[in-house]
């Protein structure tokens, strides 16, 4: 049997090569699937602020009322109520990592996106808890995101919030913001990998 003529030959090689393409491009899509697909979280936090138990109750009330505010104000995008909402030499860190520093920079950044690629958009978080370090401080960590259109809220929050508030002259303001987006692939990857990398609340 004469072995098939160069060209013959190199048709069959690129039509093995294609099909080793598909499948593996298959493979890896249907992976990628499954991984987000069973990517859940347990520990989804409470969109009712003033539930969470806490051991200053009413600390945690005003504490709230901000939040709601800083909703708010979203929701109008009002970039100038929004930024009152912290403290003078505030820092916000954005999800895609962009640095504020500072109530001016804060608001300034937000009136651009408010009139941008955020306008429209509304503002939602569930809570994880509120912790307190004293009288006058305290962290909040929230799962949140931004919706627009549909006034139904996204079933999954794509986003984890850490929010650390002062109280100066009898009010509650943002000292401190930092935006973390949920990668849940990778979140999902490293479980697996490693199932000791799984919070506790997520077990």
């Amino acid at each position: 049997m004469n072995a098939p003529e160069p060209r013959n030959r190199r048709r069959i090689v690129s039509r093995v090569l294609v099909a080793s393409a598909i499948t593996l491009g298959v493979a890896a899509g249907g992976g990628y699937l499954w991984l987000d697909q069973t990517s859940d979280v347990h520990n989804l936090g409470t969109p009712a602020c003033t539930t969470v138990s806490t051991p200053a109750p009413q600390s945690a009330r005003e504490i709230c009322d901000l939040l709601d505010q800083l909703t708010d104000a979203w929701g109008r995008g009002d970039a100038d109520a929004y930024g009152a909402l912290f403290t003078e030499d505030a820092t916000y860190t954005s999800f895609v990592g962009t640095y504020y520093q500072g109530r001016a920079d804060i608001v300034e950044g937000h009136r651009a996106l408010f009139k941008g690629f955020k306008k429209g958009t509304e503002l939602t978080d569930s809570i994880l808890g509120i912790r307190f370090y004293g009288p006058d401080t305290a962290v909040v960590t929230s799962r949140g995101d931004t919706y627009k259109g549909d006034p139904k809220q996204p079933e999954e929050l794509s986003k984890t919030q850490t929010y650390t508030v002062v109280r100066q002259d009898g009010r509650w303001l943002i000292a401190a913001f930092q935006n973390t987006q949920r990668k849940n692939v990778m979140e999902r990857i490293s479980f697996l990998y490693d199932p000791a990398t799984r919070p506790i609340a997520e077990r």
